[in-house]
């Protein structure tokens, strides 16, 4: 297992707002199989010209090593696994649903100690995804649904983008929360 992922757990005089966005999107190889999926080079600048990047992996605050077999909610979604109504399991059957319950939370911790009111997490994942996710059957199928942290930060009135949502014209209402 990896040393946990250094986080900025501490408020900075940064005039800037903040904004949650998943490690593995700021190059941080910390997804299930050890990789990043970085942001494009200019994008990343873009927004941290305007923005407080505040990097976070849910899966490793909650203890999740990298790498990791790779996980899925069964039969739910985020909702769901914070109501106790489903799980997070892998492949292999390895449920890791307390884990991802956990980091939900320190990713929500996270972001109200550094005033975010807006994350930009990684598309489809079982944590971070927003409005997919996979169907729990490991077939690479995408069913409607947000992860385990992106319902508890939209829980919490945090609104939660993704990646694609960049690549499709932007992030809606991130323009008009930043101060002129």
């Amino acid at each position: 297992m990896h040393d946990p992922l250094p986080l900025p757990f501490a408020a900075t005089a940064d005039s800037r707002p903040a904004l949650l966005v998943s490690a593995c999107l700021l190059g941080a190889p910390v997804r299930y199989d050890g990789t990043a999926k970085p942001l494009p080079e200019g994008t990343q600048a873009s927004l941290a010209h305007q923005w407080q990047l505040i990097a976070v992996c849910p899966e490793r605050l909650g203890g999740l090593p990298t790498p990791r077999p790779a996980a899925e909610i069964l039969e739910g979604d985020g909702r769901s696994v914070l109501a106790g109504q489903a799980q997070v399991c892998d492949a292999q059957g390895g449920c890791h649903t307390a884990a991802f319950v956990q980091g939900a939370h320190l990713a929500l911790a996270l972001a109200q100690r550094c005033g975010a009111r807006h994350a930009l997490l990684k598309a489809h994942s079982p944590s971070c995804g927003s409005g997919r996710i996979h169907d729990g059957q490991f077939g690479g199928t995408l069913r409607p649904g947000d992860g385990v942290s992106t319902a508890l930060l939209r829980e919490a009135g945090i609104t939660v983008f993704s990646e694609q949502d960049l690549q499709h014209g932007g992030l809606p209402g991130l323009a008009e929360a930043v101060p002129s």
